[in-house]
């Protein structure tokens, strides 16, 4: 829904070479120092995530910018996670053939 995507969300999975400017504007037109005084990070660790100088932020991190942004955590994976692929059966045992309906 449109109404749940982050600010420049395409609704498409979050390419490598996207990160830096999708991370900037999940903040849209708020303060970068308000933003991190709110998370209780400095401004230039948010500015290192955001131009992706800081890759992979810590996890508390990642929680506390979410929280000041309002972005739940599981918005956060289903932007950056691709959907699980289809589990394939399980293999026969050894010695033993399929059952056909």
């Amino acid at each position: 829904q449109a109404s749940q995507m982050l600010p420049g969300d395409t609704g498409e999975p979050l390419m490598r070479e996207n990160v830096p400017a999708d991370r900037a504007q999940a903040r849209g037109e708020r303060c970068m120092v308000a933003v991190a005084a709110s998370a209780g990070v400095s401004a230039e660790t948010l500015r290192k995530i955001e131009t992706g100088r800081a890759p992979t932020p810590a996890f508390f991190t990642v929680a506390a910018l979410a929280g000041v942004l309002g972005v739940s955590m599981d918005e956060l994976l289903a932007l950056t996670v691709p959907a699980p692929a289809r589990v394939p059966e399980p293999l026969p045992e050894p010695g033993r053939l399929p059952l056909t309906a």
